[in-house]
């Protein structure tokens, strides 16, 4: 039996192995193989993403070459909102070609090019230039990301069955939750803000990448339609209107933007632990340990489920982060202020913040067809990247409400999110 074959049966069971669902006839021989290139090439980079995390990693090496303080709170707006708002218009430029697996390899080299320009940058700068050379690396990596997001599902839908892409992003997930638990470890084992140990993690964020480029040149894909995709100005204008004309896409977008709170909510948890004592580098272990393991257990849990019911993940995921952020809010107001404590919070908060994107990202690709895929992909993440440079304007609030109380507002909207996900319809086969 072909090995791949054999791999792919194990991975997902006889029954689905056998499904060949909302993907070109000519590709069902090539699933086994697909599926596996997605999930080896998935999981390197989400593995890639705990090694360079802007949120946590590109922070320590701000301060660790004495950049400027604020430039560590430009870190995620940069990241989040650079890969997505110019999605809009590279969609149209990919719908052209009938061949979009191309545009995932070369953003993925681009990325991991970037990342090795960071760890030099952490060798040879300090000071202003370092921050700008890196803050600099961070706008072409999250553009890179963009193209990346966009290729992926569009590929993603024409080269794997329907009831088992969950199931792939999910194993990847898990897997890179594994290898952020080594490396977590070795940041508990470390002890210090030694350059030499963040660049390694940074270099080998840079090798993920590049490899996942490779392993994903070899997807067996087939030549997909062209139409849409000329002037990307004008086909930008067009897509936008699906935010009028298709009632169940403006609700999922709407849905997606209160899910935002479960991305918010994570900085202020991490400021809520470091105002209890917690500043040290093996802090930092700690709390890529908590997220290796979230994504540990939750990828295959979260992976199988959204197969099911995506709607029902987004849902669960919803009330899980509120029940996260109320339990920490409480737990301080209670002076109940451990490292323990706030870890375990952050691994619950992570959770649900795995389920969430695994969610949305499995009920627009199923919710699409092959037509209005990419301008679903494209539209719903420019005005979602809109949102998160706007959403940074909340942190206003901190003075006021302190770092506990941004929590449990967003804990709030997490709840709310939940609610309205309620009144999304199921994908039906």
């Amino acid at each position: 039996m072909d090995p791949d074959r054999s791999v792919y049966e194990m991975l997902l069971g006889d029954e689905d192995a056998r499904v060949c669902k909302d993907v070109p006839d000519a590709a069902c021989k090539h699933l086994p193989r697909n599926f596996l290139i997605h999930v080896i090439a998935l999981a390197a980079t989400k593995t890639g993403d705990h090694l360079g995390s802007a949120k946590l990693v590109l922070v320590w090496v701000l301060g660790a070459v004495g950049a400027p303080a604020f430039m560590a709170g430009l870190t995620v707006p940069i990241r989040e909102s650079l890969a997505l708002i110019p999605q809009l218009f590279v969609a149209a430029w990919i719908r052209s070609h009938a061949i979009r697996k191309w545009f995932w390899v070369g953003g993925s080299a681009v990325q991991g090019a970037c990342m090795a320009g960071m760890g030099m940058v952490a060798l040879g700068l300090e000071g202003l230039a370092a921050g700008w050379s890196l803050l600099g690396l961070l706008v072409l990596f999250s553009l890179a990301r963009g193209v990346c997001s966009v290729a992926i599902k569009d590929v993603q839908g024409k080269t794997v069955s329907r009831r088992t892409r969950g199931k792939a992003s999910g194993y990847a997930s898990s897997a890179a939750g594994g290898a952020a638990l080594i490396i977590g470890a070795t940041g508990l084992l470390s002890g210090g803000e030694r350059l030499g140990y963040l660049a390694s993690l940074l270099f080998g964020a840079a090798g993920l990448w590049l490899g996942a480029a490779v392993v994903y040149s070899w997807v067996v894909e087939e030549r997909g339609q062209t139409s849409g995709g000329g002037n990307a100005g004008q086909e930008a204008l067009r897509q936008l209107g699906l935010m009028r004309s298709d009632p169940q896409f403006r609700h999922f977008v709407l849905t997606r933007a209160l899910f935002l709170s479960t991305a918010f909510a994570a900085p202020f948890m991490v400021v809520t632990a470091r105002e209890s004592g917690g500043t040290n580098f093996s802090a930092l272990g700690g709390l890529l340990l908590a997220v290796g393991a979230a994504n540990l257990l939750g990828g295959p849990v979260w992976g199988h489920q959204a197969d099911i019911s995506s709607r029902r993940v987004l849902i669960r995921a919803g009330w899980i982060a509120g029940a996260a952020c109320g339990g920490l809010f409480a737990a301080v107001q209670l002076g109940w202020q451990h490292a323990a404590m706030f870890a375990g919070f952050y691994f619950v908060l992570a959770l649900a913040h795995s389920g969430v994107r695994l969610g949305r990202s499995t009920y627009l690709i199923d919710m699409a067809t092959q037509e209005t895929r990419a301008a679903y992909t494209a539209v719903s993440n420019t005005l979602i990247g809109l949102l998160l440079l706007g959403g940074g304007s909340l942190s206003l609030l901190e003075p006021w409400l302190g770092a506990s109380g941004m929590v449990l507002l967003f804990g709030g909207g997490s709840i709310v999110a939940a609610i309205v996900a309620m009144q999304l319809p199921e994908i039906d086969d």
